[in-house]
């Protein structure tokens, strides 16, 4: 039996997918399941520690040919920051990117220290960072953040797990509002803001280091072959731009998945008060970010909320297919858990506006589709604004295997769209893991030696026509409801 397998562990926003591919990037295997999310109050977002690892067990146990893996890496979500005590056991459930419970705290940090914060960090202070929610903790949990002797991200504290060791990679770091971009190192300075030592920090290591060799007790419990080689790995929206082939200045990628990115390749950092900046998984890239909040997660809860018991996202896509264009008149404003590009605002709510007795459920389910496609188009208005140069648009994610929602894309953006055929977070953590252990020579020629595409999608010149004149539409019923929202959810 040849060993020559890689495996990829990446946990979103919504659960664990694992992929097993060979060295030419073939996928062997896959795996994926679900772990759900804690609301306790509106517009807050949690996770348990333990739903991360007990999912990827049992995804694992799946894998039908995992004594033949030689290495594997994992990427997590950015900002979940896990607090662990002096006996490394885990303090509370860990807040994620999606809680808004930390506007004040924002509010403090932007009139106070803006200038300071993003000068480090390349990031302006929101709720979606680490910085805030430590601060809202020591405001409102002063007994939990006084445990603290460790913190460790999503898939540092599953890594942990796994070989013992504690470590974090120096793109995830970037994600905290903690770490000094320049210098390459955490920030004391930002660090006093929250009380936090920076000895409690874990140390950094780049993506394709070795972290460590999974323990007689981790194979115990996942069926991973012990003493195997574990990777750092990096953030899934580093490695998932990776994955699907985006590693040259002016490549866009258009993401939809839980969450929407629009995603640029840069050849130096280009921060900006609008933007998340984060250096790449290819040594010396850049990539700005602009995203929505809520992408698929949007149809995932129309699905759960609205329709009946056994409804699949086959059938949403059926039904949204027999409405034209335009949803008879229905938009759908996708800001479910607040919004952050291009509004930045946590007040903002979702909304079907346009209703009529004349309205299906298709008309309803296409207007959600379009929504989140427009909300899309919403945020790359910032790239346009920053003049930063595009001249490729790659869409990745869950959303973009159905070929409706895939052509709305193409429509709205009114261009040219690539999709490749493997391109998720897990199989880009794959990739790095047959890096780290030296079976491509480097990032880049792992990418050029695996990447295939799936297919090529074309714009059609009369319906982006259409799309921009209702996007135009979607953009003032933001304008006119936002006030009243903030009215409504202002809390003085």
């Amino acid at each position: 039996m040849k060993k020559n397998l890689l495996l990829g562990i990446d946990f979103g926003t919504g659960g664990c997918k694992v992929t097993l591919i060979d060295t030419a990037g073939k996928v062997i295997e896959s795996a994926s399941g679900e772990y759900p999310t804690i609301h306790p109050k509106p517009g807050w977002a949690e996770q348990n520690p333990a739903d991360w690892f007990k999912v990827m067990c049992s995804v694992l146990k799946k894998l039908k040919h995992r004594d033949r893996i030689v290495a594997v890496a994992l990427d997590s979500y950015t900002h979940g920051a896990v607090l662990l005590n002096a006996k490394l056991k885990v303090i509370r459930p860990t807040i994620i990117w999606t809680d808004q419970r930390s506007v004040k705290e924002c509010g403090f940090l932007k009139k106070n220290y803006f200038d300071l914060i993003f000068k480090i960090t390349y990031q302006a202070p929101t709720p979606t960072w680490t910085l805030p929610q430590m601060l809202w903790l020591k405001n409102n949990e002063p007994q939990a953040l006084k445990q603290v002797r460790h913190i460790l991200f999503v898939k540092d504290y599953v890594r942990f797990l796994l070989t013992g060791e504690i470590a974090c990679d120096c793109i995830e770091s970037q994600g905290t509002l903690f770490w000094d971009m320049k210098h390459n190192c955490w920030s004391e300075t930002l660090c006093m803001l929250t009380d936090i030592p920076v000895k409690i920090l874990p140390q950094i290591k780049k993506p394709t280091d070795i972290a460590g060799k999974i323990s007689q007790r981790a194979a115990g419990m996942t069926g991973l072959p012990e003493g195997i080689p574990v990777v750092m790995g990096a953030s899934d929206s580093a490695v998932e731009d990776y994955a699907a082939g985006a590693i040259e200045p002016g490549q866009c990628i258009l993401k939809l998945a839980t969450a929407g990115n629009v995603n640029v390749m840069t050849s130096k950092a280009h921060p900006h008060p609008e933007t998340l900046t984060y250096s790449h998984v290819v040594p010396g890239m850049w990539y700005t970010v602009t995203a929505t909040n809520s992408a698929a997660a949007c149809q995932r809860w129309y699905r759960d909320k609205f329709c009946a018991p056994g409804t699949d996202y086959d059938k949403l896509n059926e039904m949204a297919a027999k409405s034209p264009p335009g949803s008879n008149g229905v938009f759908f404003h996708p800001y479910l858990q607040g919004e952050r590009s291009p509004y930045w605002d946590p007040y903002l709510r979702g909304s079907f506006t346009g209703i009529s007795m004349a309205n299906s459920r298709g008309d309803f389910s296409r207007a959600l589709l379009e929504g989140v496609v427009y909300s899309l188009r919403d945020c790359y208005r910032t790239i346009e604004k920053m003049k930063l140069e595009v001249h490729e648009f790659i869409l990745i994610g869950g959303g973009a295997k159905s070929p409706l929602w895939s052509s709305m894309v193409c429509d709205v953006f009114n261009a040219p769209i690539k999709c490749p055929s493997s391109c998720d977070a897990s199989f880009g953590s794959a990739l790095l893991a047959g890096v780290g252990v030296g079976i491509f020579k480097d990032e880049t020629a792992a990418v050029k030696q695996c990447l295939k595409l799936d297919r090529k999608i074309v714009q059609v010149p009369k319906r982006s026509l259409f799309y921009a004149k209702q996007f135009k539409l979607y953009k003032n019923i933001h304008d006119s409801l936002a006030g009243c929202y903030r009215e409504i959810n202002r809390k003085d």
